[in-house]
């Protein structure tokens, strides 16, 4: 995009969030109507008014809707995430595993498997939640555990820590335990397919509320963004802005992980295209990057079920093949990086 429309985009917010809207809602089309099997339109439209109980209706019913709702929960989620891991951070490569909680919810799972011989996904999902909360719990109390509380450098060095601290721990299970390093692999693989649907109306209120915790949040990160002195003098209590954000991180994140994996770089590359779109507001910045997270998680995941028929690509490996190119030329251009 070329940057002189840049102002001009911003300049007309609306439409452009307008327009995202609808781009999220093609590619939630797309999900339903393209899969390694093949179904002709009038049998998916069919599916999803008229369902007879044939083939094509299972398939769209059963495997394609659930996975195009956690395609659109863990895109929304883990953009805004990543948007707000930025903004508190300062670091334009921070993404929401920076501060554990990725770490943290795979921990929890294998930790489960290992000790307590955990296998249904229903059930070891929320051993992933919980840890996703305790990791970020961690990384804040040690973050801010100094004089002047958490800082942007200190919430990334704790959660540099943790995650480094997590990660070997891991390692260490499942070279011990087949079944953990088997659940392992294909959570680290991040994937859409195979979720219960069950699952979806159970993880909707905790990303819910981290979405309300976000918007609450944005007026506090502008204020941020110049300096926490001049924050203070505006009137906001600046550990309270820190909580409330690190908050809505995990609940976002912890949601998105423990459903569908270690989505990587969805979380880094989508804040710098919002921020290209929106500007540095983040009351603007935060709905953008929701939106065009859903969208490109949902792509990743078309293209994957296309590009090796009749088989399928993970999304995980799809946001790999597409987002390392792409994040090299984002970071390239300074003036997209510079918080």
């Amino acid at each position: 995009m070329s940057v002189a429309v840049l102002p001009v985009l911003r300049r007309h917010r609306t439409p452009v969030l307008l327009a995202l809207v609808l781009l999220a809602a093609l590619a939630a089309l797309a999900s339903v109507v393209v899969g390694a099997k093949q179904v002709p339109v009038t049998d998916v439209w069919g599916a999803l008014f008229h369902p007879s109980g044939s083939e094509e209706d299972i398939v769209v019913r059963s495997l394609r809707l659930p996975r195009t709702g956690f395609g659109l929960l863990a895109g929304v989620a883990l953009g805004v995430a990543g948007a707000l891991a930025q903004g508190h951070t300062r670091n334009p490569l921070a993404d929401p595993g920076l501060l554990g909680v990725t770490q943290g919810a795979a921990f929890a799972m294998v930790l489960g498997i290992f000790t307590l011989g955990v296998t249904g996904l229903n059930t070891y999902i929320w051993f992933g939640f919980a840890g996703a909360l305790l990791a970020s719990l961690l990384v804040f109390a040690l973050g801010g555990a100094g004089r002047g509380g958490a800082t942007p450098l200190t919430l990334a060095l704790a959660g540099a820590a943790v995650t480094a601290l997590l990660h070997g721990l891991i390692s260490g299970l499942v070279l011990i335990d087949q079944q953990a390093m088997d659940t392992y692999r294909f959570w680290q693989a991040g994937a859409l397919a195979g979720r219960d649907a069950g699952l979806l109306p159970q993880l909707l209120p905790f990303v819910l509320a981290g979405l309300v915790l976000a918007m609450v949040n944005a007026p506090g990160l502008n204020a941020l963004a110049l300096g926490e002195d001049v924050a203070r003098s505006l009137g906001h209590r600046i550990r309270l802005t820190r909580a409330i954000g690190i908050t809505a991180i995990t609940l976002l994140t912890g949601a998105a992980v423990a459903a569908c994996g270690a989505l990587a770089f969805l979380g880094l590359i989508v804040p710098h295209l919002a921020r290209a779109l929106s500007g540095p507001d983040h009351r603007w910045l935060l709905p953008f990057a929701g939106l065009l997270g859903a969208a490109l998680l949902l792509a990743a995941d078309v293209v994957g079920r296309i590009v090796a028929r009749p088989g399928e690509l993970e999304v995980g490996i799809m946001l790999a093949l597409i987002g390392g190119p792409f994040f090299v030329a984002l970071v390239r251009r300074r003036k997209v990086v510079r918080l």
